[in-house]
């Protein structure tokens, strides 16, 4: 499929589709932070921190600055927090609907309980 705008689109999505990436982006929500920040609030390996923000400078979703032997990242758009909000509410709606489809099977449950219960002692 030779589509650049829809390639592009996936692409962006794909950089989105890790964990530890949007946790870096939700620590850098507030602000920029360096590489040993970063390192230290995900707990995971520097390698790892270092392939994940790759990724995310390669889609340009952050950009670095060097201040001496330290770098600092940031979200170059601000406007990924509101993609970010958006799915959250997604991710919530489909939380809360599925909360529901448990208390109604939780109640059919009950129910056959009750009904079982009623012919045991029906039948005793």
């Amino acid at each position: 499929m030779q589509d650049p705008l829809r390639q592009f689109k996936a692409e962006f999505f794909k950089a989105l589709a890790h964990p530890a990436r949007i946790k870096i982006l939700e620590l850098l929500r507030d602000g920029e932070l360096s590489v040993n920040e970063l390192q230290a609030r995900l707990e995971i390996e520097p390698s790892g921190v270092s392939q994940q923000l790759a990724i995310l400078r390669s889609r340009q979703i952050v950009e670095s600055r060097k201040n001496g032997t330290s770098v600092y990242y940031r979200v170059r758009d601000p406007q990924v927090f509101e993609l970010l909000d958006v799915a959250r509410r997604i991710f919530g709606n489909s939380l809360t609907n599925t909360q529901s489809m448990l208390a109604q099977l939780n109640e059919e449950q009950a129910q056959l309980s009750r009904r079982k219960t009623r012919r045991t002692r029906a039948s005793s």
